[in-house]
Protein backbone atom coordinates (compact mmCIF):
# COMPACT_ATOMS: atom_id res chain seq x y z
CA UNK A 1 0.00 0.00 0.00
CA UNK A 2 1.16 3.55 -0.60
CA UNK A 3 2.38 4.93 2.68
CA UNK A 4 0.60 8.22 2.84
CA UNK A 5 -1.66 6.26 5.18
CA UNK A 6 0.64 7.62 7.89
CA UNK A 7 -1.24 10.87 7.53
CA UNK A 8 -4.33 10.99 9.71
CA UNK A 9 -6.23 13.00 7.09
CA UNK A 10 -5.58 14.31 3.61
CA UNK A 11 -4.42 17.90 3.72
CA UNK A 12 -7.83 19.41 3.06
CA UNK A 13 -9.61 22.20 4.91
CA UNK A 14 -12.11 20.69 7.34
CA UNK A 15 -15.03 22.48 5.69
CA UNK A 16 -14.09 21.21 2.22
CA UNK A 17 -16.02 18.04 3.01
CA UNK A 18 -19.25 20.05 3.12
CA UNK A 19 -18.87 21.87 -0.18
CA UNK A 20 -19.62 18.97 -2.52
CA UNK A 21 -22.66 16.75 -2.08
CA UNK A 22 -23.49 13.47 -3.78
CA UNK A 23 -27.21 13.18 -4.37
CA UNK A 24 -27.29 9.38 -4.10
CA UNK A 25 -24.92 8.11 -1.43
CA UNK A 26 -23.89 4.58 -0.56
CA UNK A 27 -21.44 2.66 1.59
CA UNK A 28 -18.48 1.64 -0.57
CA UNK A 29 -16.21 0.15 2.09
CA UNK A 30 -16.38 -1.34 5.57
CA UNK A 31 -13.45 -1.26 7.97
CA UNK A 32 -14.30 -3.13 11.13
CA UNK A 33 -17.14 -1.15 12.67
CA UNK A 34 -16.50 1.88 10.43
CA UNK A 35 -17.91 2.67 6.99
CA UNK A 36 -16.67 4.70 4.02
CA UNK A 37 -19.27 6.56 1.95
CA UNK A 38 -19.11 7.34 -1.75
CA UNK A 39 -19.61 11.01 -0.81
CA UNK A 40 -16.38 10.85 1.25
CA UNK A 41 -14.47 9.97 -1.91
CA UNK A 42 -16.30 12.41 -4.17
CA UNK A 43 -15.97 15.38 -1.80
CA UNK A 44 -12.22 14.97 -1.53
CA UNK A 45 -11.83 14.30 -5.24
CA UNK A 46 -13.88 17.40 -6.16
CA UNK A 47 -11.75 19.51 -3.85
CA UNK A 48 -8.64 18.06 -5.52
CA UNK A 49 -9.98 19.23 -8.89
CA UNK A 50 -10.99 22.66 -7.51
CA UNK A 51 -7.37 23.25 -6.53
CA UNK A 52 -6.39 23.25 -10.20
CA UNK A 53 -5.23 19.63 -10.48
CA UNK A 54 -6.00 17.75 -13.70
CA UNK A 55 -8.88 15.29 -13.60
CA UNK A 56 -7.52 11.84 -12.79
CA UNK A 57 -10.02 9.17 -11.74
CA UNK A 58 -7.20 6.94 -10.46
CA UNK A 59 -6.62 9.48 -7.67
CA UNK A 60 -9.88 8.27 -6.13
CA UNK A 61 -8.08 5.02 -5.28
CA UNK A 62 -5.46 6.95 -3.34
CA UNK A 63 -8.24 8.82 -1.54
CA UNK A 64 -9.96 5.52 -0.73
CA UNK A 65 -6.70 4.06 0.55
CA UNK A 66 -6.12 7.05 2.79
CA UNK A 67 -9.67 6.97 4.18
CA UNK A 68 -9.42 3.23 4.84
CA UNK A 69 -6.28 3.93 6.83
CA UNK A 70 -8.09 6.65 8.77
CA UNK A 71 -11.06 4.37 9.48
CA UNK A 72 -8.72 1.58 10.57
CA UNK A 73 -7.13 3.92 13.12
CA UNK A 74 -10.54 5.08 14.37
CA UNK A 75 -11.75 1.47 14.64
CA UNK A 76 -8.68 0.53 16.68
CA UNK A 77 -9.02 3.64 18.85
CA UNK A 78 -12.54 2.56 19.78
CA UNK A 79 -11.35 -0.98 20.53
CA UNK A 80 -8.65 0.49 22.78
CA UNK A 81 -11.28 2.62 24.57
CA UNK A 82 -9.68 5.94 23.62
CA UNK A 83 -12.27 8.57 24.50
CA UNK A 84 -13.16 12.01 23.24
CA UNK A 85 -15.49 14.05 25.44
CA UNK A 86 -18.49 15.94 24.12
CA UNK A 87 -17.07 19.09 25.70
CA UNK A 88 -13.91 18.69 23.62
CA UNK A 89 -15.88 18.13 20.43
CA UNK A 90 -18.13 21.13 21.14
CA UNK A 91 -15.11 23.33 21.83
CA UNK A 92 -13.48 22.28 18.55
CA UNK A 93 -16.73 22.81 16.65
CA UNK A 94 -17.09 26.28 18.18
CA UNK A 95 -13.52 27.15 17.23
CA UNK A 96 -13.79 25.94 13.64
CA UNK A 97 -17.26 27.28 12.87
CA UNK A 98 -16.59 30.63 14.55
CA UNK A 99 -13.32 31.00 12.65
CA UNK A 100 -15.20 30.61 9.33
CA UNK A 101 -17.94 32.96 10.51
CA UNK A 102 -15.35 35.62 11.40
CA UNK A 103 -13.97 35.40 7.86
CA UNK A 104 -17.53 36.01 6.63
CA UNK A 105 -17.96 39.03 8.90
CA UNK A 106 -20.32 37.07 11.15
CA UNK A 107 -22.92 36.89 8.36
CA UNK A 108 -24.86 33.68 9.07
CA UNK A 109 -27.08 34.13 6.02
CA UNK A 110 -24.00 34.20 3.76
CA UNK A 111 -22.67 31.16 5.64
CA UNK A 112 -25.93 29.31 4.88
CA UNK A 113 -25.86 30.37 1.23
CA UNK A 114 -22.22 29.29 0.81
CA UNK A 115 -22.44 25.90 2.56
CA UNK A 116 -26.10 25.12 1.96
CA UNK A 117 -26.87 24.68 5.66
CA UNK A 118 -27.34 26.77 8.78
CA UNK A 119 -24.65 27.13 11.43
CA UNK A 120 -26.39 24.63 13.80
CA UNK A 121 -26.85 22.20 10.90
CA UNK A 122 -23.18 22.54 9.99
CA UNK A 123 -22.15 21.80 13.58
CA UNK A 124 -24.17 18.59 13.62
CA UNK A 125 -23.01 17.66 10.12
CA UNK A 126 -19.37 17.93 11.21
CA UNK A 127 -19.75 16.35 14.65
CA UNK A 128 -19.03 12.73 13.80
CA UNK A 129 -16.30 13.57 11.30
CA UNK A 130 -14.61 15.68 13.96
CA UNK A 131 -14.99 12.93 16.56
CA UNK A 132 -13.29 10.50 14.16
CA UNK A 133 -10.52 12.98 13.40
CA UNK A 134 -9.73 13.57 17.06
CA UNK A 135 -9.84 9.82 17.80
CA UNK A 136 -7.47 9.10 14.90
CA UNK A 137 -5.06 11.84 15.93
CA UNK A 138 -5.09 10.65 19.54
CA UNK A 139 -4.50 7.04 18.51
CA UNK A 140 -1.66 8.02 16.22
CA UNK A 141 -0.07 10.18 18.93
CA UNK A 142 -0.33 7.28 21.38
CA UNK A 143 1.46 4.99 18.96
CA UNK A 144 4.15 7.44 17.91
CA UNK A 145 4.90 8.26 21.56
CA UNK A 146 6.50 4.82 21.75
CA UNK A 147 9.10 5.75 19.10
CA UNK A 148 12.41 7.33 20.05
CA UNK A 149 15.54 8.06 18.02
CA UNK A 150 19.16 7.69 19.10
CA UNK A 151 22.17 9.71 17.85
CA UNK A 152 23.49 6.54 16.17
CA UNK A 153 20.20 6.19 14.28
CA UNK A 154 20.40 9.84 13.18
CA UNK A 155 23.92 9.26 11.83
CA UNK A 156 22.86 6.03 10.12
CA UNK A 157 19.89 7.79 8.50
CA UNK A 158 22.17 10.59 7.27
CA UNK A 159 24.69 8.06 5.93
CA UNK A 160 21.89 6.25 4.06
CA UNK A 161 21.12 9.34 1.98
CA UNK A 162 23.06 9.29 -1.31
CA UNK A 163 25.49 12.19 -1.30
CA UNK A 164 24.12 13.51 -4.57
CA UNK A 165 20.62 13.51 -3.01
CA UNK A 166 21.50 15.64 0.00
CA UNK A 167 19.39 18.81 -0.14
CA UNK A 168 21.06 22.15 -0.78
CA UNK A 169 19.79 24.45 1.96
CA UNK A 170 19.33 28.17 1.47
CA UNK A 171 20.71 30.73 3.90
CA UNK A 172 18.72 30.62 7.11
CA UNK A 173 18.47 32.66 10.27
CA UNK A 174 16.83 32.44 13.67
CA UNK A 175 15.88 35.56 15.57
CA UNK A 176 14.33 36.45 18.90
CA UNK A 177 12.39 39.52 19.96
CA UNK A 178 11.43 41.62 22.95
CA UNK A 179 8.05 43.24 22.32
CA UNK A 180 6.40 46.19 24.03
CA UNK A 181 3.16 48.01 23.34
CA UNK A 182 2.74 51.74 24.04
CA UNK A 183 0.62 52.28 27.14
CA UNK A 184 -1.85 55.19 27.19
CA UNK A 185 -1.26 57.80 29.88
CA UNK A 186 -3.73 58.32 32.73
CA UNK A 187 -5.23 61.46 31.21
CA UNK A 188 -6.12 59.50 28.04
CA UNK A 189 -7.59 56.67 30.11
CA UNK A 190 -9.70 59.14 32.11
CA UNK A 191 -10.91 60.76 28.89
CA UNK A 192 -11.96 57.36 27.51
CA UNK A 193 -13.81 56.52 30.74
CA UNK A 194 -15.63 59.88 30.65
CA UNK A 195 -16.61 59.35 27.02
CA UNK A 196 -18.00 55.86 27.54
CA UNK A 197 -19.77 56.94 30.76
CA UNK A 198 -21.53 59.72 28.84
CA UNK A 199 -22.49 57.27 26.09
CA UNK A 200 -23.94 54.88 28.67
CA UNK A 201 -25.97 57.74 30.17
CA UNK A 202 -27.45 58.49 26.73
CA UNK A 203 -28.41 54.82 26.38
CA UNK A 204 -30.06 54.79 29.82
CA UNK A 205 -32.09 57.96 29.04
CA UNK A 206 -33.15 56.54 25.68
CA UNK A 207 -31.40 59.19 23.57
CA UNK A 208 -29.44 56.45 21.84
CA UNK A 209 -29.76 52.68 21.63
CA UNK A 210 -26.88 50.42 22.62
CA UNK A 211 -26.65 49.31 19.00
CA UNK A 212 -26.41 52.93 17.75
CA UNK A 213 -23.61 53.69 20.20
CA UNK A 214 -21.70 50.54 19.20
CA UNK A 215 -22.01 51.15 15.47
CA UNK A 216 -21.10 54.86 15.68
CA UNK A 217 -18.52 55.02 18.46
CA UNK A 218 -17.04 51.59 19.23
CA UNK A 219 -13.37 51.07 18.42
CA UNK A 220 -13.93 47.34 17.85
CA UNK A 221 -14.67 47.31 14.10
CA UNK A 222 -15.64 43.63 14.01
CA UNK A 223 -18.49 43.92 16.50
CA UNK A 224 -19.35 47.57 15.75
CA UNK A 225 -20.64 46.52 12.34
CA UNK A 226 -23.08 44.22 14.14
CA UNK A 227 -24.25 46.72 16.75
CA UNK A 228 -21.65 45.49 19.23
CA UNK A 229 -22.79 41.85 19.08
CA UNK A 230 -20.14 39.36 20.20
CA UNK A 231 -22.35 36.30 19.77
CA UNK A 232 -22.48 33.44 22.27
CA UNK A 233 -19.39 32.64 24.31
CA UNK A 234 -18.37 30.42 27.20
CA UNK A 235 -16.08 31.16 30.12
CA UNK A 236 -12.48 31.37 29.03
CA UNK A 237 -13.29 33.26 25.85
CA UNK A 238 -12.58 36.79 27.12
CA UNK A 239 -9.79 38.41 29.13
CA UNK A 240 -10.38 38.06 32.90
CA UNK A 241 -11.60 41.57 33.79
CA UNK A 242 -14.06 41.62 30.89
CA UNK A 243 -15.27 38.09 31.60
CA UNK A 244 -15.81 38.69 35.31
CA UNK A 245 -18.05 41.66 34.60
CA UNK A 246 -19.87 39.92 31.73
CA UNK A 247 -20.87 36.78 33.61
CA UNK A 248 -22.14 38.81 36.59
CA UNK A 249 -24.67 40.77 34.52
CA UNK A 250 -28.40 40.19 34.57
CA UNK A 251 -30.27 40.02 31.27
CA UNK A 252 -30.48 43.45 29.56
CA UNK A 253 -28.24 44.98 32.27
CA UNK A 254 -25.50 47.35 31.09
CA UNK A 255 -22.19 47.19 32.93
CA UNK A 256 -20.19 50.02 34.41
CA UNK A 257 -17.03 50.90 32.46
CA UNK A 258 -14.54 48.00 32.51
CA UNK A 259 -10.85 48.54 31.77
CA UNK A 260 -8.83 45.87 29.95
CA UNK A 261 -5.62 45.92 27.94
CA UNK A 262 -7.76 46.70 24.88
CA UNK A 263 -9.37 49.83 26.30
CA UNK A 264 -12.55 50.77 28.17
CA UNK A 265 -15.73 48.73 27.65
CA UNK A 266 -19.37 48.75 28.50
CA UNK A 267 -21.33 45.60 27.80
CA UNK A 268 -24.92 44.45 27.75
CA UNK A 269 -26.10 40.91 28.44
CA UNK A 270 -28.54 39.88 25.71
CA UNK A 271 -29.21 36.22 26.49
CA UNK A 272 -28.07 33.22 28.51
CA UNK A 273 -28.13 29.72 27.01
CA UNK A 274 -26.83 27.05 29.37
CA UNK A 275 -23.23 27.95 30.24
CA UNK A 276 -22.99 30.45 27.37
CA UNK A 277 -23.85 34.14 27.25
CA UNK A 278 -24.51 36.46 24.36
CA UNK A 279 -23.11 39.97 24.77
CA UNK A 280 -23.01 43.29 23.02
CA UNK A 281 -20.22 45.70 23.89
CA UNK A 282 -18.78 49.10 23.12
CA UNK A 283 -15.03 49.67 23.20
CA UNK A 284 -13.34 53.04 23.53
CA UNK A 285 -9.58 52.94 23.12
CA UNK A 286 -7.64 55.61 25.02
CA UNK A 287 -5.61 57.73 22.64
CA UNK A 288 -1.94 56.79 22.35
CA UNK A 289 0.07 60.02 22.23
CA UNK A 290 3.49 60.59 20.73
CA UNK A 291 4.80 60.90 24.29
CA UNK A 292 3.44 57.41 25.08
CA UNK A 293 5.18 56.05 21.97
CA UNK A 294 8.46 57.72 22.94
CA UNK A 295 8.30 56.18 26.43
CA UNK A 296 7.85 52.73 24.89
CA UNK A 297 10.72 53.17 22.43
CA UNK A 298 13.01 54.61 25.09
CA UNK A 299 12.34 51.64 27.37
CA UNK A 300 13.23 49.21 24.58
CA UNK A 301 16.36 51.19 23.82
CA UNK A 302 17.38 50.96 27.48
CA UNK A 303 16.82 47.18 27.42
CA UNK A 304 18.95 46.98 24.28
CA UNK A 305 21.77 48.80 26.06
CA UNK A 306 21.55 46.42 29.04
CA UNK A 307 21.87 43.43 26.70
CA UNK A 308 24.74 44.96 24.74
CA UNK A 309 26.54 45.82 27.98
CA UNK A 310 26.01 42.21 29.11
CA UNK A 311 24.20 43.44 32.22
CA UNK A 312 21.42 41.02 31.29
CA UNK A 313 21.19 38.28 28.67
CA UNK A 314 18.53 38.47 25.98
CA UNK A 315 16.54 35.44 27.18
CA UNK A 316 16.31 36.82 30.72
CA UNK A 317 15.30 40.20 29.32
CA UNK A 318 12.49 38.51 27.34
CA UNK A 319 11.04 37.02 30.52
CA UNK A 320 11.44 40.24 32.47
CA UNK A 321 10.23 42.82 29.95
CA UNK A 322 8.50 41.38 26.85
CA UNK A 323 4.72 41.19 26.50
CA UNK A 324 3.41 37.83 27.67
CA UNK A 325 0.59 37.70 25.11
CA UNK A 326 2.90 37.48 22.08
CA UNK A 327 3.72 33.87 21.05
CA UNK A 328 7.49 34.41 21.16
CA UNK A 329 7.39 35.13 24.90
CA UNK A 330 6.79 31.45 25.63
CA UNK A 331 9.66 30.40 23.35
CA UNK A 332 12.39 32.48 25.05
CA UNK A 333 11.72 35.23 22.52
CA UNK A 334 12.36 33.06 19.46
CA UNK A 335 9.99 33.83 16.60
CA UNK A 336 8.33 30.91 14.86
CA UNK A 337 8.18 30.79 11.08
CA UNK A 338 4.43 30.53 10.28
CA UNK A 339 5.21 28.71 7.03
CA UNK A 340 7.02 25.82 8.73
CA UNK A 341 6.23 25.94 12.45
CA UNK A 342 10.00 25.99 13.09
CA UNK A 343 12.21 28.86 14.25
CA UNK A 344 14.34 28.87 11.08
CA UNK A 345 13.62 31.41 8.35
CA UNK A 346 15.05 31.43 4.88
CA UNK A 347 16.06 35.02 4.24
CA UNK A 348 13.40 35.29 1.52
CA UNK A 349 10.74 34.48 4.15
CA UNK A 350 11.71 37.28 6.53
CA UNK A 351 9.53 40.35 6.98
CA UNK A 352 11.18 43.21 5.10
CA UNK A 353 11.99 45.25 8.22
CA UNK A 354 13.57 42.24 9.92
CA UNK A 355 15.62 41.39 6.83
CA UNK A 356 17.17 44.85 6.63
CA UNK A 357 17.66 45.03 10.41
CA UNK A 358 19.76 41.85 10.53
CA UNK A 359 21.30 41.90 7.03
CA UNK A 360 24.75 42.97 8.22
CA UNK A 361 24.35 41.97 11.87
CA UNK A 362 26.63 39.54 13.67
CA UNK A 363 25.11 36.59 15.51
CA UNK A 364 23.83 37.76 18.93
CA UNK A 365 23.73 41.35 17.76
CA UNK A 366 20.65 43.38 18.74
CA UNK A 367 18.73 45.69 16.42
CA UNK A 368 17.55 49.22 16.90
CA UNK A 369 13.91 49.64 17.92
CA UNK A 370 11.54 48.51 15.16
CA UNK A 371 7.78 48.99 14.83
CA UNK A 372 5.22 46.61 13.38
CA UNK A 373 1.43 46.51 13.05
CA UNK A 374 -0.70 43.65 14.32
CA UNK A 375 -3.66 42.22 12.33
CA UNK A 376 -5.91 44.13 14.77
CA UNK A 377 -4.34 47.42 13.69
CA UNK A 378 -2.27 48.07 16.83
CA UNK A 379 1.32 49.29 16.58
CA UNK A 380 3.85 47.37 18.66
CA UNK A 381 7.59 47.95 19.04
CA UNK A 382 10.40 45.43 19.37
CA UNK A 383 14.11 44.85 19.41
CA UNK A 384 15.49 41.79 17.62
CA UNK A 385 18.47 39.59 18.37
CA UNK A 386 19.99 37.51 15.57
CA UNK A 387 20.49 34.08 17.16
CA UNK A 388 21.84 31.98 14.31
CA UNK A 389 22.84 32.49 10.70
CA UNK A 390 23.93 30.01 8.03
CA UNK A 391 25.14 30.42 4.47
CA UNK A 392 23.74 28.35 1.59
CA UNK A 393 25.15 24.82 1.96
CA UNK A 394 24.53 21.12 1.50
CA UNK A 395 22.81 19.57 4.50
CA UNK A 396 25.32 18.18 6.98
CA UNK A 397 25.27 16.84 10.53
CA UNK A 398 27.36 19.64 11.98
CA UNK A 399 25.16 22.53 10.85
CA UNK A 400 21.82 20.82 10.45
CA UNK A 401 21.71 18.09 13.11
CA UNK A 402 18.30 19.16 14.45
CA UNK A 403 16.75 19.06 10.97
CA UNK A 404 18.29 15.71 10.11
CA UNK A 405 17.23 14.34 13.50
CA UNK A 406 13.67 15.49 12.78
CA UNK A 407 13.71 13.80 9.35
CA UNK A 408 15.15 10.60 10.86
CA UNK A 409 12.43 10.59 13.51
CA UNK A 410 9.73 11.14 10.87
CA UNK A 411 11.16 8.26 8.83
CA UNK A 412 11.22 5.94 11.84
CA UNK A 413 7.69 7.00 12.80
CA UNK A 414 6.49 6.23 9.27
CA UNK A 415 8.11 2.79 9.28
CA UNK A 416 6.67 1.99 12.70
CA UNK A 417 3.23 3.17 11.71
CA UNK A 418 3.40 1.30 8.40
CA UNK A 419 4.11 -1.96 10.23
CA UNK A 420 1.24 -1.24 12.63
CA UNK A 421 -1.14 -0.60 9.70
CA UNK A 422 -0.10 -3.86 8.01
CA UNK A 423 -0.64 -5.79 11.25
CA UNK A 424 -4.08 -4.29 11.86
CA UNK A 425 -5.09 -4.73 8.21
CA UNK A 426 -4.51 -8.46 8.55
CA UNK A 427 -6.58 -8.60 11.75
CA UNK A 428 -9.50 -6.37 10.69
CA UNK A 429 -12.45 -7.16 8.44
CA UNK A 430 -12.19 -4.83 5.43
CA UNK A 431 -14.53 -5.00 2.46
CA UNK A 432 -14.61 -2.75 -0.62
CA UNK A 433 -17.62 -2.47 -2.93
CA UNK A 434 -17.04 -3.71 -6.52
CA UNK A 435 -17.84 -0.17 -7.69
CA UNK A 436 -14.24 0.61 -6.70
CA UNK A 437 -12.95 -2.42 -8.57
CA UNK A 438 -10.36 -0.41 -10.46
CA UNK A 439 -8.52 0.10 -7.17
CA UNK A 440 -6.81 -3.27 -7.47
CA UNK A 441 -3.61 -2.18 -5.70
CA UNK A 442 -5.24 -2.09 -2.28
CA UNK A 443 -4.75 -5.76 -1.60
CA UNK A 444 -8.11 -5.96 0.20
CA UNK A 445 -10.91 -8.51 0.07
Amino acid sequence: MKRFLTLVFLALPFFAFCQSKVLIDKVIAKVGSETVLLSDIESQYNYFIQQGNPADESFKCEILESIIGQKLIVHQAKLDSIEVSEDEINAQLDFRVNAVLRQMGGDESFFQEYYGMTVPEMRENLREDLRSQILAERMQQTLIAEVSITPDEVESFYASIPKDSLPYLNAEVEFAEIVLKPVPNQDAIDAAINKITNLKAQIITGELTFEDVASKYSDDPGSAAKGGDLGFAERGTFVPAFEEAAFNLDQDEISDPVETEYGIHIMKLIERKGTKIRLKHVLIRPEITSADIDLCKNKLDSIRNLVNDKTIDFTTAVKEYSLEDVPSYHNNGRVQNPATGKTFYETSQLPTDVYFAIEDMDVFGVSEVLSYDTPQGDTYFRIIQLQSKSKPHKANLKQDYAKIQDLAKQNKNAQFFSRWIDEKMSETFIEVDPIMGDCNTLGLK
